[in-house]
């Protein structure tokens, strides 16, 4: 589903954020990708969502190389892709509805439409009964709910979370976890960055681990080790 072939990522004066990366993630797999601050995995991400291109390389989502996309193609690319980040850039002035329901609205989705998946995806992350709350009025957990839900809104085929844990204490990162799992389990790839030891070494699950924009590690049933 995903490819990534000899890629690296060069920025000046000549420093190498990935450095001949190639890896593949299959269709419904949830792979972790971890590295100490600086390794390469954000630049991983924006390489697979078009907003970085490789200096070398190439980059596949279901056989396209997106690396060839123009913009409307790019466009069209972020659909099958959902985002999720540490900081869940939510807009305050809006409530758990309308912060979900905007996304289908800038591109133009009918509100029959936006009322139905909109119910259907705050049940899914367990937040129907906080529809109507504000940004400010939700806790940490919640808000990154709200952003994973804003993420599922346009049924994307894969899950960027990067570093959707790093706000969050201890219960509330299980808690997201969890959700992203059970995400993963309705066929949804989910790609995870994490910096959190005991989250990766419960999932059981593969890892991809980075160092100076290198893959040095990519083990079924991985463990934090870095």
């Amino acid at each position: 589903m995903i490819k990534f072939q000899n890629v690296s990522k060069i920025y000046p004066p000549d420093i190498k954020a990935v450095d001949n990366v190639s890896f593949e993630v299959g269709s419904k797999e949830f792979v972790s990708i971890i590295g100490r601050s600086g390794a390469g995995k954000t630049t991983l991400l924006k390489l697979l969502l078009a907003e970085e291109k490789p200096n070398q390389g190439r980059i596949f989502l279901n056989d396209q190389d997106i690396c060839r996309f123009k913009s409307t193609k790019v466009s069209e690319l972020r659909r099958k892709i959902g985002a999720v980040f540490q900081d869940y850039k939510l807009i305050p002035s809006k409530t758990t509805y309308e912060n979900i329901a905007y996304i289908m609205e800038v591109i133009g989705v009918s509100d029959f439409e936006i009322t139905r998946d909109v119910a259907g995806v705050l049940e899914i992350v367990g937040l129907t009964e906080r529809a109507n709350s504000f940004p400010a009025e939700l806790s940490g957990g919640e808000r990154q709910r709200v952003a994973i839900a804003r993420a599922l809104i346009h049924r994307p085929e894969v899950i960027l979370a990067d570093e959707p844990l790093g706000n969050l204490d201890p219960y509330h990162a299980l808690d997201i976890t969890r959700l992203l799992l059970k995400i993963n389990t309705l066929g949804t790839t989910v790609i995870l960055v994490t910096h959190n030891k005991n989250i990766i070494n419960s999932l059981g699950k593969r890892v991809i681990t980075l160092q100076d924009g290198k893959v040095i590690r990519d083990e079924q049933n991985g463990r934090f080790i870095l």
